[in-house]
């Protein structure tokens, strides 16, 4: 029976059909969700697989069931209203099995508590037959990550650089179509072919080896084919690329290596088969015609590498995009009217829709309490670690966690309107403002590459006009000479090989460069943005100080208070326990425990009645607070802690502060970047006490409190409209908006992926202190770059004429194409050279 069949309502005598969508298995005569087309009538399992259907009936009807997850059916009768546990195989009744999952808004049913957990840490692994994630959806518009303002519906490549377009609005779908492996295969390839091209060309030059005849002729075919499929199927690319840069007219980088590789390539051909129409001052002592495969095919190989390495390095910028994006849950689970839940794609939920949000949950989408208290933790909002307390008519954030409570919210923003869905498109767009330093010779090939073409037309003709017998040959020698020096490999270096370099140099200090646009532009930084937690400070709250406000010892206190947060996961309650700990203080038993949301904690230990918590709380434990206790706790609020009050059998006891303490090498740090003449405005979403306490006491300039991620790209964008060179340095989620839009963002080792893949920095040790030897190393690293540009442009400026043939009418010279290919490589030598001296740059 075909899959089709089996999903027929015509048949009455089937006890079991299989869902079109997911392949479980569902009994027609119980099935709630039902859709007719075509004349007959499919079961699903949820609402979710109907409504999937319903979009796009053809193709779930078009998908062979051998190719869709499979739940379900097995042939035999006992096995009609039987599921497939996806770990292990074995056959389970989805009725009466104990163990179930839900991914991606459909049920998955396991034998056992084993197969669940493996199939929840990973079930990519156990859904492999899945059909894979489909591209970006049909009429997303495409655009240059170097030219934003190329924009096209559908992949492509840019006519202007030539490179592959890229979604404006990524998705978690996304998939780059094997872009990434197929160009891994082609550079092994490649590299595979290039090896023996170079090994029997150089060999001879090199140690001396030379074959014996006929292997000496062997041998040179081998290095032609070779080369020739190199040339001709690794540069096609190339080729193209280059071809459609001449339609706009804007001239690339790829417009010169499809020129050099061809021309080389072509001459060699040339000058291998034909070899009779050079003159004899073209052959070397053994009367051949030098030939320039390997170079052609070097080019080719080189230039691959490259194209990989940029792609690599693109593909995990986009990683950041997608590591937002996943933090949005897939499903939500929607209370309907009768008081039924169901799980629910997280595209099905409207506006207006309640929904449950159970402890450990993600809040699906943004909305309002309508019931319940809990904890969330909002730390990729606003970077802080404390939970917050929430309850009815308190608003919720979609991509926060639930901590400790059920929560039943209303949604109110969905798709694209959600805060996390802004931060998504803050990140998307500030990435694509960015240029890198590569357009630099790019700009200078739009009128290089037709100087170059039209020295070579013109030597050409001049050669072929006036030139010595024979003639055209002259000119064809000159042509060629023309083309071959010009080749684009001093140019195509001068960039990434000190980038190369000044990378290495900055690893080894602590500094990662993710490109080199952060290169160019950290140098000219004048203000430098700091997030507070976690780049000033440590991230982690710790007790900073308990004051005694009776009779009663302080180790005994510590043990109560310890005693009342031991069970609890807060922050603030680890830093205490962790505070008992260090200090060998053990905490007792706590009976009677009560969690009081918005207010602290309450238990009976040894026998008394203890409170922890905040004034509130003290009030309902009828336990005074002094007007000189109110004092104590104002004075540690205005050094940034966060204090509690500690009552025992109503009476207060003690303070507890609880701070985020700096990190040891800030102070010096901060002083550095002023001695550097770098202005520092700090961004943070805590209050604004403690804010300002922290730049009191570093001498920070300027301070923004209380801000979310909007906010900080928005403070980062005026101050830009200022005319300020902008840094911002940050370690959380909530700070990828503004890392994205600064000038250059600078992410520290001990934060968050996503604002290291946000960024284009990363400190490895979180040490500020590293951005002022990061500038020092982009100062050096820019200034060698510029060096190496204008040595490849002298070069060519003074190269091109000489093998034009200028000198010949007065010192009878001429440069061959041997000479030429030689100054070619001397030329990147230099640069190489000049590169290598970034190793000993001061920093």
């Amino acid at each position: 029976m075909n899959a089709h069949a089996c999903c027929h309502g015509g048949d009455n005598t089937l006890s079991a059909v299989i869902d079109p969508v997911c392949g479980m298995t569902v009994d027609p005569a119980t099935s709630k969700h039902q859709s007719v087309h075509d004349g007959q009538t499919f079961h699903f399992c949820c609402g979710g697989c109907k409504a999937r259907f319903e979009a796009e009936p053809a193709r779930y009807l078009a998908q062979p069931a051998a190719q869709r997850h499979d739940h379900a059916a097995h042939g035999d009768a006992n096995g009609a209203h039987l599921a497939k546990d996806p770990v292990c195989g074995m056959s389970v009744d989805p009725h009466t099995a104990k163990h179930r999952a839900d991914h991606d808004g459909h049920p998955y049913h396991f034998c056992s508590a084993r197969c669940r957990e493996k199939f929840v840490a990973d079930p990519a692994a156990y859904l492999g037959e899945r059909k894979p994630a489909p591209a970006a959806p049909a009429g997303a518009i495409y655009t240059c990550p170097m030219h934003p303002e190329v924009q096209q519906v559908g992949p492509g490549s840019c006519p202007k650089c030539g490179m592959a377009l890229e979604p404006m609005m990524p998705s978690l779908d996304e998939d780059d179509g094997g872009e990434l492996g197929a160009m891994t295969r082609r550079f092994r390839w490649l590299l595979a072919l290039t090896l023996p091209v170079f090994a029997l060309a150089m060999g001879p030059h090199l140690f001396g080896w030379h074959l014996p005849a006929p292997w000496d002729r062997v041998a040179a075919w081998v290095e032609a084919v070779l080369a020739s499929v190199v040339v001709l199927w690794g540069g096609a690319p190339f080729f193209a690329r280059g071809w459609r840069s001449l339609k706009p007219w804007s001239p690339n980088m790829y417009t010169l290596i499809a020129l050099g590789t061809g021309v080389a390539w072509l001459y060699s051909a040339v000058a291998f088969l034909l070899p009779g129409i050079f003159p004899a001052g073209f052959r070397d002592a053994h009367g051949r015609v030098a030939v320039y495969f390997e170079s052609a095919a070097v080019i080719v190989t080189l230039v691959t590498l490259g194209d990989f390495l940029e792609l690599r390095a693109r593909r995990r910028t986009g990683a950041a995009l997608k590591a937002l994006l996943g933090l949005a849950p897939k499903t939500a689970r929607r209370i309907a009217a009768d008081g039924s839940e169901a799980d629910v794609p997280l595209e099905q939920v409207q506006a207006g829709d309640v929904l449950r949000v159970r402890p450990g949950e993600k809040v699906p989408v943004d909305g309002v309490v309508v019931e319940g208290e809990s904890h969330v933790d909002e730390s990729m909002l606003t970077g802080e670690p404390m939970p917050l307390a929430k309850a009815k008519d308190d608003a919720l954030t979609g991509g926060t966690v639930n901590q400790d409570g059920a929560l039943t919210m209303r949604a109110q923003k969905v798709g694209g309107e959600t805060m996390l869905a802004q931060i998504v498109a803050l990140v998307a767009a500030a990435q694509r403002s960015r240029a890198p330093l590569q357009r630099v010779a790019d700009k200078v090939a739009a009128w290089f590459v037709p100087a170059v073409v039209v020295v070579a037309v013109l030597a050409f003709a001049a050669w072929a006009m006036v030139g010595p017998e024979p003639r055209l040959t002259h000119a064809l020698i000159a042509a060629v000479s023309v083309l071959i020096i010009a080749c684009p490999c001093a140019l195509g270096l001068a960039t990434p090989i000190s980038i190369m370099v000044a990378s290495g140099r900055g690893a080894q200090h602590g500094v990662l460069f993710k490109d080199a646009g952060a290169i160019e532009t950290l140098r000219g930084i004048d203000t430098l943005v700091v997030d507070k937690t976690g780049t000033l400070t440590e991230g982690k709250p710790a007790l900073t100080e308990l004051v005694v406000l009776g009779n009663q010892p302080r180790e005994h206190l510590l043990a109560l208070a310890a005693a009342l947060e031991r069970p609890s996961e807060h922050p603030l309650a680890r830093a205490i326990v962790t505070a008992a700990e260090a200090e060998g203080v053990a905490a007792p038993a706590a009976t009677e425990f009560r969690s009081l949301t918005g207010r602290g904690v309450s238990a009976t230990v040894d026998g008394r009645r203890v409170a922890l918590g905040n004034a509130r709380l003290m009030d309902e434990s009828r336990a005074a607070i002094s007007a000189d206790a109110n004092a104590r706790a104002e004075r540690l609020r205005q050094h940034g802690a966060t204090v509690m009050f500690l009552a025992v059998d109503g009476t207060l006891a003690a303070l507890l502060a609880v701070a985020d303490r700096l990190k040891p090498d800030t102070p010096a740090a901060i002083h550095a970047l002023h001695a550097a003449g770098l202005r520092i405005v700090m961004l943070t979403g805590d209050n604004a006490t403690t804010a300002q306490s922290v730049a009191r006491t570093l001498g920070i300039d300027e301070v923004h409190a209380d801000v979310s991620p909007a906010d900080k790209a928005a403070v980062v964008n005026r101050l830009k409209a200022e005319g300020r060179r902008v840094a911002m340095a940050g370690d959380g989620i909530n700070d990828a908006p503004a890392l994205a839009a600064s000038d250059v963002g600078i992410a520290m080792g001990s934060g968050t992926d996503v604002a290291m893949e946000s960024a284009q920095i990363t400190l490895v040790k979180g040490e500020l202190g590293a951005i002022v030897r990061a500038r020092r190393l982009s100062q050096a690293t820019v200034r060698n770059i510029h060096q190496n540009l204008f040595f490849a442009f002298v070069y060519n400026t003074v190269g091109v004429p000489l093998a034009a043939g200028v000198l010949y009418p007065w010192f009878g010279i001429t440069l061959s194409p041997m000479i030429a290919a030689l100054a070619m490589s001397l030329s990147s030598v230099s640069v190489v050279s000049n590169a290598l001296r970034l190793r000993g740059a001061g920093l």
